[in-house]
């Protein structure tokens, strides 16, 4: 423990031994000049910060020192009444010294400062705590939505995102403890009044029946004492008092107390000449002296004069840098700015400039919205967090036209009629049903832009009938998706591996960085997700990858292997219901054919299959899946484990959405029903 902590430490102790234990006059002095010290300081830091989260542990601070004041107060009371006016060197020197020696002046003077601190700074202090504390509650959803649309939008990184909700989590604790520990100031108000009015009323009944003395010597005694103890304890209460008001009503800033104070009030030189010219005036209307107004209307003058050349100085310091344009040449043709260019957006979403009230939320848009749903969707769904999507409007587009692109290249286009709806045939077309022809863009299904008048006449035909707004978010979904393997980089996997260890580090520790590495774990990720399997499960995905990392380091192999691991996963995800799984298999010779086609190098596997026998392969299962489609069931092909990645690899190009199981991927529990075989010839 540091000798700081310490200190605050032995700080509490004290508090309670003067609450407990009497202490030495000599002890008592030091404490309240302690407490004095402590209440500058206070006021001073909360001067000089810039917001009030710089002071947050103030709340805190605020229970303690008024603890420690209250304390003092007890210790203090119990020598004024018990050590025969014997009270210290410091109450009776605000006693005698700063009231002059009268008691009716002292405490008259107590009770304007108990006044001020009670009526004026502590109830503002107050108020301005409890209003602030249900602004802030209030403002929060408001803020969190604009740190998510500016993260969408990428105006700021993950990083950026995380410490502005930090800051508004803090900002709403540190006004509503603020709330509350204003409470203590006013309740230390009161203590002061009452513990004044107990010594003086004890002081008297203790001088006149245990001391022997007269009342007038009584009431000297003990209400200069009194009113001494309440000066030494009320002004370091008014000084904390202040700095509670200087925090609750600090606004946003870049400057403390004094910089705001001198650079707002004196920001128009030419006030002061007005203002002390009136001041001067005063000298000569009215019957005060005029070596005061005119000392005053002088020192305004001078100050005046003094602002208006500083501003002048720095306006020809700015018409100077404007005129040089050379440093600033030099810094646009820099290798760093240079630099700066290459970089290239995970995600891209350009608009033409008719789609701009899509984005604008000023016109209604709430495409930042969604983008933060897709977001979350397919974190649920695939697994993965999905970069920052970058959204800009493109002149080089059409209006009404935008563009997807990943990692710099274009992989999406579609056009959007905002004062339109798209209607999908439910299969029976609606001759009465008249729009403008296109296609769905995620899905690439024949669809028709209606107006407002057709759409409800299109729904009651079963149309399925979609806003511009609900398009575009599918068609970006599903790119998202269809890609989602090329966005999964190392620094993305690493996110997760990272975010794996803080609840299973000894899985993390089997797997990474040995046997596999974070480019090898990257792979099979990538490869999952390529065929839309999710990664969501990665304890599961990393138990095989522990199982079989040490057996064999080809990703592609592993991949089998995590694959069977999630039998259960893509079980439920081909038949959600439990069956029966409508499948098309592979024939016997067809997958004699494929594994007789495999060749092994000392760089991994890969099929070798002679192009006239894999055409034939492709063409029938084409016309199988065409077949089965017809049926109306998802077409599914199912094969042995041994040769199921190379039957994907033969018909990935040609079928990519056609997923391909193995015997070994689906649960035992599951009813699975050929319709057809997949033949070589």
């Amino acid at each position: 423990m540091s000798a700081k902590d310490l200190s605050v430490l032995v700080g509490v102790i004290m508090i309670v031994i003067m609450l407990i234990i009497p202490l030495p006059p000599g002890m008592i002095d030091f404490l309240i000049i302690i407490n004095i010290s402590l209440a500058l300081i206070i006021i001073l830091v909360a001067m000089n910060t810039e917001e009030a989260l710089q002071f947050s542990i103030f709340p805190t601070l605020l229970l303690l020192i008024t603890l420690f004041r209250l304390g003092l107060n007890v210790s203090t009371t119990r020598l004024i009444l018990g050590n025969e006016g014997d009270a210290g060197n410091v109450i009776e020197t605000f006693g005698q010294f700063v009231v002059g020696g009268n008691a009716l002046v002292g405490f008259v003077v107590f009770v304007i400062l108990v006044v001020i601190q009670f009526i004026v700074i502590t109830k503002g202090a107050e108020r301005v705590s409890e209003v602030g504390a249900r602004f802030t509650l209030d403002a929060m959803p408001g803020k969190q939505m604009s740190i998510d649309a500016d993260l969408n939008a990428g105006m700021i990184s993950d990083q950026e995102a995380k410490e502005r909700r930090t800051k508004i989590e803090n900002e709403a604790d540190f006004y509503g403890s603020m709330d509350g520990a204003s409470k203590f100031v006013k309740g230390d108000a009161i203590a002061g009044i009452v513990i004044v009015l107990i010594n003086i009323i004890f002081g008297l009944v203790i001088g006149m029946m245990q001391q022997g003395l007269d009342l007038q010597e009584a009431a000297s005694t003990y209400t200069l004492l009194t009113v001494g103890d309440g000066l030494v304890s009320q002004i370091p209460a008014l000084l904390v008092s202040t700095a509670t008001g200087i925090v609750v009503t600090r606004s946003a800033s870049n400057g403390n107390l004094g910089h705001d104070v001198t650079e707002q009030l004196f920001a128009y030189p030419k006030m002061l000449y007005v203002a002390g010219a009136t001041i001067a005036l005063l000298g000569f209307i009215t019957p005060i002296q005029a070596l005061v107004t005119t000392a005053v209307a002088s020192i305004l003058g001078v100050g005046a004069f003094l602002l208006e050349r500083s501003d002048q100085q720095k306006v020809e310091e700015e018409i100077e840098t404007e005129e040089e344009p050379k440093e600033s040449e030099e810094e646009m043709t820099s290798p760093e700015n240079v630099v700066n260019l290459l970089q290239v957006d995970p995600i891209e979403f350009e608009f033409g400039y008719g789609l701009i009230p899509l984005a604008d939320a000023n016109q209604g848009g709430d495409l930042l919205d969604r983008v933060v749903m897709i977001r979350r969707q397919i974190a649920i769904e695939m697994g993965m967090i999905v970069p920052v999507i970058r959204i800009r409007d493109n002149i080089q587009l059409q209006p009404n036209e935008y563009a997807i692109k990943v990692k710099g290249n274009e992989i999406a286009r579609g056009e959007l009629l905002l004062d339109h709806y798209m209607a999908m045939s439910p299969g029976i077309e609606d001759e009465s049903i008249t729009g403008i022809e296109t296609l769905e863009p995620a899905f690439g299904q024949p669809a028709l832009w209606i107006g407002e008048d057709m759409k409800e006449r299109a729904e009651l035909s079963g149309y399925t009938v979609v806003d511009p707004p609900s398009v575009v978010s599918t068609h970006l979904t599903e790119v998202v998706k269809r890609h989602a393997h090329e966005l999964l980089g190392r620094q993305e996997t690493k996110k997760l591996v990272d975010h794996l260890n803080e609840s299973y580090p000894t899985l993390v520790e089997d797997v990474t960085p040995t046997p596999l590495s974070t480019g090898d774990i990257q792979k099979v990720l990538a490869n999952l997700l390529k065929e839309k399997v999710s990664i969501r499960n990665l304890p599961v995905i990393f138990e095989a990858l522990a199982d079989y990392g040490q057996m064999t380091k080809d990703t592609d192999i592993l991949t089998e292997y995590v694959r069977q691991s999630l039998s259960r996963q893509l079980t439920h995800q081909y038949a959600p219901d439990g069956g029966p799984l409508y499948v098309l298999t592979v024939s016997a010779s067809v997958e004699k054919t494929v594994s007789d086609a495999v060749q092994h190098t000392e760089h991994g596997a890969f099929l070798g299959i002679d192009p006239n026998e894999g055409q034939k392969i492709i063409e029938n299962t084409m016309a199988e899946v065409e077949r089965m489609q017809q049926t109306g069931h998802m077409p599914i092909i199912l094969c042995s484990p041994a040769v199921r990645m190379y039957i994907r690899n033969l018909l990935e190009r040609y079928m990519p959405h056609i997923p391909v199981l193995s015997y070994n991927e689906l649960e035992p529990t599951v009813e699975v029903q050929s319709i057809g075989v997949v033949n070589g010839s």
